[in-house]
């Protein structure tokens, strides 16, 4: 019994699948002939608003809080930076705020010492020069008194300049604290926004640098799609017109959207972009957003899909995409 088979077998399976993407090539061109005039259509890829969870300063992580997939709350703790070394500068700086308001304190004594020497010096002199009006004392005595109050007068004013300078260290001082309290704040790392995380960059241990990405999230409740769209259709194009989104995984379920966003100003097509008129060159970005994200949560981020833009208000929506 002969193990061949048939050359004519070996033409089957090939000949099947031309069909069936002739099938679908036929299928996809039908629909195209059965948009209404007024509506076109459009390829892209499903969107998110994503934020990216970075630190401010280098350190070491300390904890990982949130893992892939969850929902995290705007302002809920993610992550936190080991801040052991910041809290010690800051306790050190602290101590130099109660150092330098002493030095203050001291100085300011000082100042009142030195006005009672400036004013008892003022008092000797005129005393001085009246018994020198009287013939009872002499020239060199009031040269000798004088000499004392200007010194006791440049000492009262050495003594407020170490005030200032001691309510300078102060407020240096201060700075000093509030700047480490600000780094140790920035070292817990929030949620920015209300949104589910998408990846988990670090882990605990590692030392990362100022800038070092630690999570990226996306918000859920703002998806979009960016099409590009020739200028004659763009230009007909506003801020809220309908529109629907259709994605390869979803076919069943349109997705509403409105018009957010048509650029100002055309590009060249993007390589990655299908245009219907292979000859059009430059294209306008029009962002479109669906209107109730929460509505298909199978919707996810990522999936490539149709954008249907309607630039006849007079056209209705075909049933298939309504």
């Amino acid at each position: 019994m002969s193990t061949h088979k048939s050359p004519s077998r070996l033409f089957i399976a090939p000949l099947l699948l031309a069909l069936v993407a002739a099938g679908g090539f036929g299928y996809w061109k039908s629909l195209q002939d059965r948009l209404p005039e007024g509506i076109y259509e459009a390829n892209g890829r499903l969107e998110a608003t994503e934020v990216q969870v970075a630190t401010k300063h280098p350190g070491r992580l300390a904890e990982v809080l949130v893992a892939e997939g969850d929902r995290v709350s705007a302002g809920q703790l993610l992550a936190r930076v080991d801040t052991r070394t910041l809290e010690a500068q800051r306790n050190q700086a602290q101590s130099e705020v109660l150092r330098a308001r002493e030095n203050v304190a001291a100085a300011q004594a000082t100042v009142h010492l030195r006005e009672s020497e400036r004013r008892l010096a003022q008092q000797d002199l005129k005393r001085f020069r009246e018994l020198f009006e009287r013939g009872h004392a002499s020239g060199q005595q009031i040269d000798q008194q004088q000499a004392r109050f200007d010194t006791s007068s440049a000492a009262l004013e050495a003594s407020k300049a170490q005030v200032q300078a001691a309510q300078a260290s102060i407020t240096a001082a201060e700075a000093m604290v509030a700047q480490l309290t600000s780094e140790i704040d920035d070292s817990s790392l929030r949620a920015p926004m209300d949104g589910i995380v998408q990846l988990r960059l670090a882990e605990p241990g590692e030392v990362l640098g100022a800038g070092g990405r630690v999570f990226l999230l996306i918000d859920p409740s703002d998806q979009y799609m960016n099409v590009y769209l020739p200028s004659a259709l763009a230009g007909r194009l506003a801020a809220g017109d309908e529109a629907r989104i259709v994605l390869d995984a979803l076919r069943e379920q349109p997705l509403p959207a409105q018009v957010a966003f048509v650029a100002a100003k055309a590009q060249f097509t993007p390589k990655e972009v299908e245009t219907r008129d292979e000859r059009q060159k430059l294209v306008f970005r029009v962002k479109l957003r669906l209107t109730d994200p929460a509505a298909v949560p199978q919707a996810k981020p990522g999936m490539p899909g149709s954008a249907y833009v309607r630039h006849a208000a007079d056209v209705s929506w075909p049933e298939s995409i309504q």
